[in-house]
Protein backbone atom coordinates (compact mmCIF):
# COMPACT_ATOMS: atom_id res chain seq x y z
CA UNK A 1 0.00 0.00 0.00
CA UNK A 2 1.39 3.36 -1.03
CA UNK A 3 0.93 6.19 1.43
CA UNK A 4 -0.44 9.50 0.13
CA UNK A 5 2.36 12.04 -0.35
CA UNK A 6 0.57 14.61 1.82
CA UNK A 7 0.46 12.14 4.72
CA UNK A 8 4.20 11.60 4.30
CA UNK A 9 4.75 15.37 4.31
CA UNK A 10 2.76 15.65 7.53
CA UNK A 11 4.75 12.82 9.10
CA UNK A 12 8.08 14.42 8.17
CA UNK A 13 6.95 17.80 9.54
CA UNK A 14 6.06 16.27 12.93
CA UNK A 15 9.18 14.11 13.08
CA UNK A 16 11.45 17.08 12.31
CA UNK A 17 9.55 19.39 14.66
CA UNK A 18 9.82 16.79 17.42
CA UNK A 19 13.55 16.32 16.87
CA UNK A 20 13.95 20.08 17.00
CA UNK A 21 12.76 19.98 20.63
CA UNK A 22 16.01 18.18 21.41
CA UNK A 23 18.20 20.25 19.10
CA UNK A 24 17.17 23.62 20.58
CA UNK A 25 15.33 22.82 23.82
CA UNK A 26 15.69 26.33 25.29
CA UNK A 27 13.57 27.75 22.47
CA UNK A 28 10.68 25.44 23.33
CA UNK A 29 11.11 25.73 27.09
CA UNK A 30 10.82 29.52 26.72
CA UNK A 31 7.27 29.28 25.33
CA UNK A 32 5.93 26.87 27.95
CA UNK A 33 3.60 28.80 30.27
CA UNK A 34 4.69 29.08 33.92
CA UNK A 35 1.64 27.03 34.92
CA UNK A 36 3.79 24.05 33.93
CA UNK A 37 6.45 23.80 36.63
CA UNK A 38 8.91 21.66 34.66
CA UNK A 39 9.40 23.13 31.17
CA UNK A 40 12.23 20.67 30.45
CA UNK A 41 9.94 17.71 31.08
CA UNK A 42 7.09 19.23 29.06
CA UNK A 43 9.49 19.88 26.20
CA UNK A 44 10.81 16.31 26.24
CA UNK A 45 7.31 14.81 26.38
CA UNK A 46 5.96 17.00 23.57
CA UNK A 47 9.06 16.41 21.42
CA UNK A 48 8.84 12.65 21.89
CA UNK A 49 5.11 12.74 21.16
CA UNK A 50 5.70 14.57 17.88
CA UNK A 51 8.41 12.13 16.77
CA UNK A 52 6.44 9.02 17.73
CA UNK A 53 3.17 10.28 16.23
CA UNK A 54 4.96 11.32 13.05
CA UNK A 55 6.47 7.85 12.70
CA UNK A 56 3.14 6.17 13.45
CA UNK A 57 1.49 8.22 10.70
CA UNK A 58 3.65 6.22 8.29
CA UNK A 59 2.37 2.88 9.60
CA UNK A 60 -1.04 2.26 7.98
CA UNK A 61 -2.22 0.12 10.91
CA UNK A 62 -1.64 3.06 13.30
CA UNK A 63 -2.04 6.16 11.11
CA UNK A 64 -5.61 6.93 12.22
CA UNK A 65 -4.61 6.63 15.88
CA UNK A 66 -1.59 8.82 15.24
CA UNK A 67 -3.76 11.45 13.55
CA UNK A 68 -6.03 11.55 16.61
CA UNK A 69 -2.92 11.79 18.77
CA UNK A 70 -1.72 14.78 16.75
CA UNK A 71 -5.07 16.50 17.20
CA UNK A 72 -4.84 15.95 20.96
CA UNK A 73 -1.23 17.15 20.96
CA UNK A 74 -2.17 20.33 19.07
CA UNK A 75 -4.87 21.02 21.65
CA UNK A 76 -2.40 20.34 24.48
CA UNK A 77 0.25 22.73 23.13
CA UNK A 78 -2.23 25.51 22.33
CA UNK A 79 -1.55 27.25 25.68
CA UNK A 80 2.07 27.73 24.55
CA UNK A 81 0.83 29.51 21.42
CA UNK A 82 -1.40 31.76 23.52
CA UNK A 83 1.48 32.38 25.94
CA UNK A 84 3.59 33.57 23.01
CA UNK A 85 0.92 36.19 22.26
CA UNK A 86 0.61 37.35 25.86
CA UNK A 87 4.24 37.26 27.04
CA UNK A 88 6.91 39.43 25.44
CA UNK A 89 9.77 37.10 26.45
CA UNK A 90 8.02 34.12 24.87
CA UNK A 91 7.19 36.02 21.68
CA UNK A 92 10.78 36.03 20.37
CA UNK A 93 10.17 39.62 19.30
CA UNK A 94 7.73 38.55 16.59
CA UNK A 95 4.98 41.02 15.73
CA UNK A 96 1.81 40.50 17.75
CA UNK A 97 -0.31 40.30 14.57
CA UNK A 98 1.78 37.35 13.38
CA UNK A 99 1.48 35.55 16.71
CA UNK A 100 -2.29 36.08 16.68
CA UNK A 101 -2.54 34.95 13.04
CA UNK A 102 -0.69 31.78 14.06
CA UNK A 103 -3.47 30.70 16.42
CA UNK A 104 -5.99 29.68 13.72
CA UNK A 105 -3.20 27.75 12.03
CA UNK A 106 -3.63 25.20 14.82
CA UNK A 107 -7.18 24.58 13.61
CA UNK A 108 -5.95 24.00 10.06
CA UNK A 109 -3.32 21.57 11.34
CA UNK A 110 -6.03 19.75 13.33
CA UNK A 111 -8.20 19.56 10.24
CA UNK A 112 -5.29 18.22 8.21
CA UNK A 113 -4.73 15.51 10.81
CA UNK A 114 -8.47 14.79 10.97
CA UNK A 115 -8.40 13.88 7.27
CA UNK A 116 -6.44 10.75 8.23
CA UNK A 117 -8.63 9.57 11.13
Amino acid sequence: MTLPWHLCVMAVIYILAGLNHFRVPKMYERIIPPLFTSPKTVNIISGLAEVVLGILLLVPKFSAWAAWGIIILLIAVFPANVYMVTNKKASFGLPKWLLIARLPLQLLLMYWAYLYT
